[in-house]
């Protein structure tokens, strides 16, 4: 079952993004696009924290879903051409975008998942290279020069938006009875096997779940920075989205949308520093996890008194 209240916070949430869209034209465009990447970036912790956090995976290969979402997306809006309302196709595309990466979820989890540890983490790497590679030489999605010219149809409303439903959706799952699989699988597979659960189902569910959602994050992100490289989907934007969820902690929704937020805001604080700026930022993320190990929102464990 849903978290206690948790429907009254999803309305306010989405009135709020709706309010914040409404007076969106009225704020510095630069602050906007930052705020509107923030969302984004919510999206895709939260998506990954469902498979990496909850149910105990190590997935690499999120930023394949999320490119196979983007360009998918992107290319709908292209050959559907620009129009004046476009709020009647635009969440289809996302929609349409979305399940495409949850079927490469799918196809990526069902042999893959019965791996474990460093091996599935090497194996969805890989796949993820994979995606990135076929998008850069398929000439339909504009190969290695990239995908223009996408319509700019992410608002502020729409990031946030789908973000609250995103955090509302996974939590409601988590928390479910279904849901209670991918926290057995997560604190012994064994057990939950000679329980009656079925492990691989259960971590292709969470995989599939987390692939729609990074796809969903795609999509906003096509119609929000205009342009898509092959190169802005490899391995090291995974790494970005792991180290979101890592910092703020595994499991921890909370925590994880901090980071999230964090991570998005930490490099344009350090614009200033020019050449020195991605050598801070790495600086400031080793002393995060070394001052907060167990994430931003860890609680530590109170010690019984020895006698």
């Amino acid at each position: 079952m849903p978290l206690p209240g948790a429907k009254r916070w999803l309305l306010l949430g989405i009135a709020l993004a709706v309010l914040a869209s409404y007076f969106s034209p009225q704020f510095n465009r630069y602050y906007l696009g930052v705020a509107v990447d923030v969302g984004i970036a919510i999206i895709l912790a939260t998506s990954l924290n469902l498979i990496n956090g909850h149910t105990g995976q190590f997935s690499l290969g999120h930023a394949g879903f999320m490119a196979v979402g983007g360009y998918f997306s992107a290319w709908i809006s292209l050959k559907i051409g620009p129009v004046d309302h476009a709020s009647w196709y635009f969440p289809l595309s996302l929609l349409a975008g979305g399940l495409l990466a949850s079927l490469v979820g799918l196809m990526v989890g069902v042999p893959s998942l019965r791996l474990k540890g460093d091996y599935l983490a090497i194996v969805t790497l890989g796949f993820g290279e994979i995606i990135r590679v076929i998008v850069q030489n398929t000439e339909a999605v504009g190969a290695a020069s990239g995908l223009k010219d996408i319509p700019k149809y992410t608002s502020l409303g729409w990031a946030f938006g789908l973000a609250v439903v995103t955090v509302y959706v996974i939590s409601s799952l988590v928390n479910s009875t279904y849901g209670r699989g991918f926290i057995a699988v997560h604190d012994d597979e064994i057990a939950a096997e000679s329980n009656g659960i079925d492990t691989t189902r259960t971590k292709v569910t969470a995989f599939v779940t987390g692939a729609f959602f990074a796809g969903i994050a795609g999509g906003l992100y096509a119609h929000h920075k205009q342009f898509l490289s092959p190169t802005g989907f490899d391995w090291v934007k995974s790494i970005d989205i792991v180290v979101m969820v890592i910092l703020g902690g595994m499991g921890r929704t909370a925590g994880v949308i901090a980071a999230a937020v964090l991570l998005t805001l930490m490099p344009e604080f350090l614009r200033d520093f020019a050449e020195y700026r991605m050598i801070i930022y790495a600086l400031l993320i080793i002393l995060l996890m070394l001052l907060r190990p167990a994430g931003l929102f860890s609680i530590p464990l109170k010690r019984r008194p020895t006698a």
